[in-house]
């Protein structure tokens, strides 16, 4: 399965590598969606040239859709790209697993369009989560390790995202006639 790790297709998987480590470190969601787009481009050629024409094209409709969820927030443009999505699926899924990076992207699209911040990441986890499987089904070493280290990586930004959060958060009142506000 990893039979060549430093041809040419294993190569754009291993750039897609470190530009989706630099995408998930990023606490600002406009950087975050420009390096997903540029892992994306990479991903394009990584998985044309491993024969799974079902995930670089899934990957060239999640480059344009995360470049097009910076300026709208749109459901019925997210829409629009779930189903370029599912009309993807059923032109060039040949077996049943090619339907995961699809259903990724749709799961990623409706992240970026309609949700933000840790919300956000937590839904592009599950998103990450069926890369991990698509990747080594199709036999991606630089996609597989990709997504097992922004599933960590992403994981670490929601904790300090969280932590964040909470250290601005007013603390409850100790005052008994002030109501305690919730966090």
């Amino acid at each position: 399965m990893f039979d060549h790790w430093l041809d040419t297709a294993q190569l754009f998987g291993y750039a897609a590598f470190f530009l989706g480590v630099a995408s998930f470190l990023q606490k600002n969601d406009i950087r975050f969606k420009l390096y997903m787009a540029a892992e994306c481009v990479a991903y394009v050629v990584h998985f044309t040239l491993l024969g799974n024409p079902a995930a670089g094209a899934s990957s060239l409709v999640s480059m344009t859709r995360s470049l097009v969820s910076i300026y709208s927030k749109s459901l019925w443009i997210a829409l629009i790209f779930v189903a370029i999505n599912i009309g993807l699926g059923f032109k060039l899924a040949t077996v049943w697993w090619n339907w995961i990076p699809l259903i990724a992207s749709c799961v990623g699209t409706l992240a970026l369009f309609l949700l933000e911040g840790i919300q956000m990441r937590m839904v592009m986890l599950l998103g990450t989560a069926l890369w991990i499987v698509n990747n080594v089904l199709s036999g991606s070493i630089g996609g597989t390790a990709l997504e097992v280290v922004i599933a960590i990586t992403n994981s670490y930004t929601i904790y300090k995202m969280r932590v964040k959060a909470r250290e601005a958060a007013p603390l409850p009142s100790s005052n008994p006639a002030l109501p305690a506000q919730e966090s």
